[in-house]
């Protein structure tokens, strides 16, 4: 599957809904992992702000790639943003979409602050 490798150096990033655990199957409450390393796999919506457009982006990360407080509004880094194109039938309808996931969501809280003043 094509991987497309998304550029946030131009973009301003906060956190829009804190971590939540990724469902695989709502059926059975079968929580989902990496293939690769069998993390847990979490799920990040970030708002998402470049080109004068804002949008909420769903990022599916590995429990570990997640570090720093991620309260809504936060500041974030994103580390190894790519997208995804799926497309599959769901009860005889053509859907698709963009997945989008990366390696590592990190709090930029404490780096704007700075150091403070003694």
């Amino acid at each position: 599957m094509r991987q497309i490798p998304v550029d946030t150096s131009g973009a301003v990033v906060m956190v829009a809904k804190s971590p939540q655990v990724k469902v695989r199957d709502r059926r059975t409450g079968e929580i989902a992992t990496d293939t690769e390393t069998g993390a847990k796999l979490m799920t990040v919506d970030v708002m998402f702000a470049a080109n004068e457009e804002v949008e909420i982006l769903s990022i599916t990360v590995p429990e570990p790639g997640i570090s720093g407080e991620l309260a809504m509004g936060t500041p974030v880094a994103l580390t190894g943003l790519i997208a995804r194109p799926w497309e599959n039938d769901f009860n005889g309808q053509k859907r698709h979409g963009i997945a989008f996931r990366a390696v590592a969501v990190t709090s930029l809280a404490g780096a704007a602050a700075g150091p403070k003043a003694a």
